[in-house]
C-alpha cells in the first residue's frame, strides 16, 4: 500500500518555532540581563531536576535558560545568534543606554532595515530588529 504523499507532506509541516533554548553559567545573572535588560516577560516552568528560566519571546514563543554551562559560547552577529522583533528600534537603543547595557548601536542593513545586537552575560548574541 502507497501512502498518500500530500497526506504524508500534510502531517509533516513544521507548525512553528516553539522556543529557542540557552545553556547558561548562571541562571541568576541571565534572568536579570533577559528580565530588566531585554524586558522579557517570565513563564512558569516545570520542576525539572536542573535548574532554568523560561521567557515569553513574542506571542506564542519562549526562551528557556539551562542551568550548568561548561563549554565556552560560540555566537556573534555573524554566526549563532538569534533576533527578537521589536517596534521602536531607537527606544531601545535609549533604554539599553538607560540600563547601562553595552550595545552595538542602531545600523541599516542592506534591506533597508535597522538592528542592534547585544550580548548576555554568557556571550550569547541577541539580534534587536526593526523591519521597515
Amino acid at each position: 500500500m502507497t501512502q498518500d504523499p500530500i497526506a504524508t507532506a500534510n502531517r509533516l509541516k513544521t507548525k512553528s518555532l516553539n522556543h529557542v533554548a540557552l545553556h547558561v553559567l548562571n541562571v541568576e545573572a541571565s534572568v536579570d540581563f533577559y528580565q530588566n535588560v531585554l524586558l522579557l516577560e517570565s513563564l512558569p516552568r516545570p520542576a525539572f531536576d536542573f535548574a532554568g528560566a523560561w521567557f515569553r519571546l513574542g506571542t506564542v514563543q519562549e526562551l528557556h535558560l539551562i542551568d550548568g554551562r561548561e563549554n565556552p559560547v560560540f555566537s556573534g552577529s555573524r554566526s549563532n545568534h538569534f533576533a527578537l522583533e521589536v517596534a521602536d528600534l531607537d527606544a531601545w537603543a535609549a533604554h539599553l543606554a538607560a540600563v547601562g547595557a553595552t550595545f552595538r548601536p542602531p545600523k541599516t542593513r542592506p534591506d533597508g532595515n535597522r538592528q542592534i545586537f547585544i550580548t548576555d552575560p554568557d556571550g550569547h548574541s541577541v539580534e534587536l530588529v526593526a523591519f521597515n
